[in-house]
């Protein structure tokens, strides 16, 4: 492959997932914890962008609870982005793993 058609090639992917990057970014993921207590809803840039936490979960005695809550539901949700931006990813590399590209 002579080295213009190597850059073409390069540029085409970037342009690939800058797109996808932008189509990443308005999609969303939920994730929820102590069974629907507290749903947090992250975007695809790794945004928190909603919290929802049922009053029976507010417990003045019991903060530490409503923090873990939060706080387990804050890191499902991160894992389910990485698990949505993974995916999309191997859409555009088809599958090759490609080290810092996320």
């Amino acid at each position: 492959m002579d080295m213009g058609k190597m850059m073409k090639q390069v540029q085409k992917m970037q342009g690939q997932m800058a797109k996808m990057q932008d189509e990443l970014a308005k999609k969303t993921v939920e994730a929820s914890a102590g069974g629907g207590m507290v749903t947090v809803t992250a975007n695809g840039q790794q945004e928190i962008v909603g919290i929802k936490i049922d009053p029976d979960a507010v417990d003045p005695d019991d903060v530490e609870m409503l923090e873990d809550l939060i706080l387990a539901a804050v890191n499902e949700s991160m894992r389910k982005v990485q698990d949505m931006t993974q995916k999309e990813m191997g859409k555009l590399t088809g599958g090759m793993n490609i080290p810092g590209l996320f």
